[in-house]
């Protein structure tokens, strides 16, 4: 009996020294080096390599930080996490360079604790073959945020950036390009049964010379640009087509693209105040199918290679 009763301690000393290991494991902070090794425990002194050698490592809400401008491959993530490039000094910015068929980052986010995921201060490049640069796919949590935050996303085979989510998502963008994706620029759309609406908003960036709509507002979807650039896109500057798509362009430059430079169709509700839509391969304002586009009187459109085209309504100042 007694060595039953040592034996049964014994065991939950050693239960409870591998738990609190595998605690340690999982660190708020993490760090990641060019010259690190992801057999590392990821500290300040002693980082991993990659980010997903960094990311096993941290603990949900946390963060990995960049510590020197190198390359630190592709990531999956499905916690909420922050990654910053920067490394707190201003011009350092890492890169992940995605091969052959291989998104950038691929985003699930699951946790039923942090909602959130932020990439900042990334430089992320398909070299011309790597299929999505960020792609955020199905989630089991309606309301899930991810924010990208001077972040470079470009030579893509498919999107730059592709929200397809079975519940709603908000996606933040400030500050960041994208450029020279396949199929796109920025696409948002979901299939949620529980009736979810993806939530995008885009401040101050850069989406040019892509092979597909610069912003694409599709299914189930409310997608804001504002001060935007949205120039030399191979299938328009900005596409809503779906009858639950919405899509409001605000302070924009839409020119130079190779169709239509606001195109609104299948239904969808397109509003345009404050732009600029000029040089465009097609119809400056082109709504078909029932699509919509409302204004608010004071954009201005000029040379459109066939029309400028016209609004279906008028926005209400308020």
């Amino acid at each position: 009996m007694k060595r039953s009763l040592i034996f049964v301690f014994s065991t939950l000393i050693i239960c409870l020294a591998a738990m609190t290991s595998q605690a340690q494991a999982q660190a708020t902070r993490t760090w990641v080096s060019g010259t690190g090794d992801d057999v590392n425990p990821c500290s300040r002194t002693a980082p991993c390599k990659t980010f997903a050698g960094a990311i096993s490592k941290t603990a949900d809400c946390g963060e990995i930080d960049a510590l020197d401008p190198a390359g630190y491959g592709t990531i999956t993530i499905t916690k909420g996490i922050k990654i910053d490039g920067g490394g707190g000094e201003a011009g350092q910015v890492a890169s992940i360079l995605a091969g052959p068929g291989v998104p950038g980052v691929s985003i699930s986010n699951s946790s039923a604790t942090c909602h959130f995921v932020v990439l900042r201060n990334l430089d992320i490049n398909g070299i011309q073959t790597g299929s999505t640069g960020v792609n955020i796919t199905s989630s089991s949590l309606a309301g899930n945020q991810v924010s990208l935050e001077n972040v470079d996303i470009e030579n893509f085979t498919n999107l730059c950036v592709d929200v397809e989510a079975t519940g709603r998502q908000n996606l933040q963008v400030y500050n960041s390009n994208f450029e020279s994706c396949g199929a796109g620029g920025i696409k948002s759309n979901t299939v949620a049964t529980g009736g979810g609406v993806n939530r995008v908003t885009i401040g101050k960036s850069t989406i040019m010379k892509n092979g597909g709509p610069g912003i694409w507002a599709s299914a189930n979807s409310d997608v804001t640009a504002w001060n935007t650039m949205i120039v030399g896109n191979g299938n328009g500057g900005g596409l809503a087509d779906a009858v639950t798509a919405k899509l409001f362009l605000d302070q924009c430059s839409i020119t130079n693209n190779q169709s239509a430079g606001v195109h609104s169709t299948n239904s969808a509700i397109t509003s345009v105040t404050q732009s600029t839509i000029a040089y465009n391969n097609g119809f400056g304002f082109l709504a078909d199918a029932g699509g919509q586009i409302l204004t608010g009187n004071n954009n201005y459109l000029n040379s459109n290679a066939s029309g400028d085209g016209v609004r279906t309504g008028l926005l209400t100042t308020q």
